[in-house]
């Protein structure tokens, strides 16, 4: 949903862009580049938490807990998937627009 509205909101920008030359595989590869970087950057930010939280119940609670290091690669390749899997859609759209139309949105 996040990247639809990234392209509803700079749909005057892709019309320029556009205009300018950008293909459609440019504009495509734009925004799934901004989708995967989004996710995957939720998915690091994930392991941090889980890392917190796991280092508070082993103090609080005095559970034993462990993080291994195949979990955190499956859970950022799993971020990374959701991001291009969701953001296929939202940059389809952005790199069929066509210029004109997308230069007299408001």
């Amino acid at each position: 949903n996040i990247m639809l509205v990234s392209v509803t909101e700079r749909t005057r920008e892709i019309g320029i862009r556009k205009a300018l030359g950008a293909t459609k595989r440019a504009i495509l590869a734009q925004f799934l580049v901004e989708a995967l970087f989004l996710c995957t950057l939720g998915g690091f930010l994930g392991v941090a938490a889980g890392y917190g939280a796991s280092e508070i119940m082993t103090q609080v609670a005095g559970w034993d807990t462990a993080i291994r290091f195949d979990a955190v690669i499956t859970a950022l390749v799993f971020s990374a998937g959701v991001g291009l899997f969701f953001g296929i859609w939202p940059a389809r759209r952005a790199s069929i627009l066509d210029p004109i139309d997308a230069l007299g949105y408001e």
